[in-house]
């Protein structure tokens, strides 16, 4: 049984009718007969009928329901509370401190792990979410977060310092990795702006230049932005100071690649008493190889260890798939070149007054820009090109390839070959930080901002929401879930706002979804693991 409603206009007239029917089936056959003639009722006692038929099963309960009930989706709550409980873990609120403040950067911080922008979207994403009652905070504009930035580059020190008491507590080694990028900038107002040696390959761009140092681990402790023509080398000096006055006297190790520590930066180690471990460049293994110092054929072992009477310790090892990388990247590029010479040699017989010479200069420029005119010769006999390979260069050339030397100053019985090595490959940590802070969810660029302050405040919340990130990326690993799509699904779970007869509505948390609640499970039974 049910209520068939039709409407039918007739000139400028509307007729509405309403009948009370039911189905039946007559040989097979489904038909309809009316009951009822419901059209001289109200519009109120129609949908009465209707809604009893609805709920035929349950007329009792229907008859009990005497208040009107109305729900509203409110501010997402997924997102902001896990990653405020999180923060609250891993000791981020204890490093801020108290004040209004601290939970403004608390906010940045975790703005710039849900969605990456200006601080402009960063107000817009605490109306979002539900970070004002969660931090405690009045609304606030974008002017208070640029102004924040300032209060962190003032209070950056102690930030950190509070971090490193952290380290300490939790850490029993001071071994420290560090690490150098460059990010461009927009424009040209930036104060720590400066042409340099640009990492993005962005020619006519100014750059800053960010220093970053992390424990064994790869978990960030600091950072620092130089001006964008600040050389790599003359970086290492601040953080040594650093180290030394935030870690005492402990015994105290620092790794960096080749370009890093070199001379003048052992020797400030050592007036420190710090040890380090680097890797020397290829001209200086070639050096070391004449002086007898190593031996060729050391590197066709596993790992090998030479130490020389300075007390300098090398580790050596060949990589053979890099090894094989090179090699075949020398075999495209010069397939590259024989290709680009075909083409040559059809342009000269196909025009008979094209000068040899002109197509035989656009080849060696090709080979210059390819990087193999060392070991490649050009010749034209007539008007016929050709390419011949010194062998002879070539072997000189690919006799080191895949090997690289590492160089430290901790004595054999502190650490074993396989630990410097070891501790060495570590620093691809740190390039994953700034792979992550600088393009891959983070999004460090572009920068907003133009005061000195308020870009090593912004370069601070980029760090600090790096930590989050890569403490949700440990406790999700087993989900198969990246971090960007966890954080989102987080969001999805937003607050219920009922309101009951028109009064004054409360919030309620619904029920999560089943992947919502996975990811909440996984965040919050580690942390009482913790």
């Amino acid at each position: 049984m049910y209520v068939d409603t039709s409407t039918v206009r007739r000139g400028d007239k509307v007729y509405t009718r309403h009948l009370l029917r039911e189905s039946y089936r007559d040989a097979g056959k489904v038909k309809h007969r009316t009951i009822a003639n419901l059209s001289q009722c109200s519009p109120a006692e129609v949908e009465a009928i209707r809604l009893a038929l609805t709920h035929k099963h349950a007329l009792t309960d229907l008859g009990t329901v005497e208040q009107t009930v109305q729900l509203r989706q409110g501010a997402s709550v997924g997102a902001v509370g896990v990653l405020y409980a999180l923060a609250q873990q891993i000791g981020l609120l204890d490093a801020l401190g108290p004040g209004r403040e601290a939970r403004l950067a608390l906010w940045q911080v975790m703005a710039r792990v849900i969605n990456q922008g200006s601080r402009l979207s960063a107000v817009r994403l605490a109306r979002q979410h539900c970070a004002l009652e969660l931090l405690g905070l009045e609304r606030f504009d974008e002017d208070a977060l640029y102004a924040n930035l300032d209060w962190l580059c003032e209070n950056q020190q102690h930030i950190e310092q509070r971090l490193f008491a952290q380290h300490a507590r939790t850490e029993a080694g001071g071994l420290f990795l560090y690490d150098v990028t460059s990010s461009y900038l927009e424009g040209e107002c930036n104060e720590l702006g400066a042409f340099g040696y640009n990492r993005d390959g962005k020619r006519g761009k100014l750059q800053i230049v960010i220093g970053l140092l992390c424990n064994e681990r790869g978990t960030p402790l600091c950072i620092e932005v130089f001006k964008g023509n600040t050389q790599d080398p003359k970086t290492v000096l601040s953080q040594v100071k650093k180290v030394a006055q935030r870690y005492g006297g402990q015994d105290v190790t620092f790794v960096g690649d080749r370009g890093m520590i070199k001379s003048d930066q052992i020797e400030a180690l050592g007036e420190r008493g710090f040890h380090y471990i680097t890797a020397i460049t290829k001209p200086q293994i070639e050096r070391l190889l004449k002086q007898g110092t190593l031996q060729i054929d050391l590197f066709d072992n596993a790992l090998a260890e030479v130490n020389d009477q300075a007390g300098v310790r090398y580790v050596l090892r060949c990589n053979p798939q890099r090894a094989k990388e090179m090699a075949d990247s020398r075999a495209d590029k010069c397939r590259s070149l024989l290709d680009a010479l075909d083409k040559q040699n059809d342009y000269l017989r196909e025009h008979p007054r094209a000068n040899p010479q002109v197509a035989l200069r656009k080849l060696q420029s090709r080979a210059t820009t390819l990087g193999i005119a060392s070991w490649v010769k050009l010749l034209h006999s007539e008007r016929t090109l050709s390419l011949t390979q010194d062998t002879q260069a070539l072997a000189e050339l690919a006799h080191l390839d895949g090997c690289y030397v590492l160089k430290t100053d901790l004595p054999a019985e502190r650490a074993s070959k396989e630990v410097v090595h070891a501790r060495y490959k570590d620093l691809a940590q740190v390039e994953w930080a700034f792979r992550s802070a600088k393009t891959a969810h983070l999004e460090m660029r572009p920068i907003y901002v133009r005061r000195e302050s308020r870009t090593r405040g912004h370069a601070l919340v980029v760090m600090l929401a790096y930590r989050l990130i890569q403490e949700l990326a440990q406790r999700w690993c087993d989900l198969n879930i990246t971090v960007q799509e966890g954080i989102a699904q987080l969001a999805s779970l937003c607050l219920l706002e009922v309101s009951v007869n028109g009064q004054v509505p409360f919030s309620k948390i619904p029920e999560p979804s089943a992947d919502v609640q996975a990811l909440l499970d996984v965040s919050f039974r580690q942390a009482c693991m913790n």
